[in-house]
């Protein structure tokens, strides 16, 4: 918990000197095992963790990628580390989807990559003690989670930030 802390703090400097939401952020932390809850709903104002959830990290064009290995280049599939502006959502390949802006050199290519937050039946909606399925690169929650991510990304009237971090 100590690393989403620190994150979350310097969260809260990048928010506001960007004009994001300054009240929530998503952290993602690729160091815990995929099994377990690393997507996080962080609440900028009471310093805690609002909700927390499954999220996929990619194979990276593997059938099982083992461990973690991050891409940014065109047809990877791998995860991108790094700060994400979350844009609009539409009705893609797999239903509701968020588009994502990549802010830094890390991940810059998300949008020509089209590496988006969608949800997907294989991942459960609580944790489990195996790994859950892997993305082509996406950070994929579950059903019932992408719908609480839903509404606070569109209840936002800033841009609310993802980053995903190791």
């Amino acid at each position: 918990m100590q690393i989403l802390q620190l994150k979350a703090t310097e969260a809260k400097l990048f928010v506001e000197r960007n004009n994001y939401n300054a009240s929530v952020c998503f952290l993602v932390d690729m160091t815990l095992p995929s099994g377990q809850n690393r997507f996080f709903v962080y609440d900028l104002a009471m310093d805690s963790v609002e909700a927390a959830g499954l999220v996929t990290h990619g194979c990276c064009n593997q059938e099982w990628l083992q461990g973690r290995k991050y891409g940014n280049t065109v047809g990877c599939g791998c995860t991108s580390l790094g700060k994400y502006k979350i844009g609009n959502q539409y009705y893609g390949q797999f239903g509701l989807a968020f588009k994502l802006y990549g802010l830094e050199k890390t991940n810059d290519n998300a949008f020509a990559r089209f590496v988006v937050l969608h949800s997907h039946s294989c991942v459960p909606e609580s944790q489990v003690t195996d790994d859950i399925c892997q993305s082509n690169g996406c950070p994929t929650v579950a059903p019932g989670f992408l719908l609480q991510l839903k509404t606070i990304i569109n209840h936002s009237k800033k841009p609310v930030l993802l980053w995903i971090f190791e």
